[in-house]
């Protein structure tokens, strides 16, 4: 991927997802500086690129129906957020079978052996995002969440 900024975008929808799904159905502050890393903010008080870019994808999320929140706390966080329904539906439900095995990391190797009711979550959204995350591995992160966005409910 030659886009930094849309790794970047990829990267911190993955992580203020699965914070929210492992917050669920609790309201959480959502910290940018959690998300995107620390961020100093230059002699006028702005902060930097990245920063802000980070912030975007979170108001982003809002605007497209992912997550909630109450407010913003300046730049620096949303407060009160937690997924939308239609997000943790979304992050539950499987995945396409393909995407399942071509994001499987090293510690789904075993998974032949494994009840179908573990075999059933780790094919869900918010595993392999979670897995993507570990990973570390951007092209890994950009289409697991790329899937979760942007698959179309069924019917629609």
């Amino acid at each position: 991927m030659a886009d930094i900024h849309v790794e970047e975008f990829y990267k911190d929808a993955a992580v203020a997802l699965v914070q929210l799904y492992n917050a669920f159905p609790r309201r959480v502050n959502l910290f940018v500086e959690d998300i995107a890393g620390p961020d100093e903010p230059d002699e006028f008080g702005l902060h930097s690129k990245r920063h802000m870019a980070c912030f975007g994808a979170l108001l982003w999320l809002a605007e497209e129906g992912f997550l909630r929140y109450v407010d913003t706390i300046r730049q620096e966080a949303l407060d009160q957020a937690v997924l939308t329904q239609e997000a943790f539906i979304r992050l539950s439900s499987p995945a396409p079978d393909m995407l399942v095995e071509e994001l499987k990391g090293p510690e789904d190797a075993l998974d032949t052996h494994l009840p179908p009711s573990l075999k059933e979550d780790m094919s869900t959204h918010i595993h392999l995002v979670r897995t993507a995350l570990k990973s570390r591995h951007s092209v890994r992160i950009c289409h697991a969440v790329r899937s979760t966005l942007f698959t179309h409910k069924a019917g629609h």
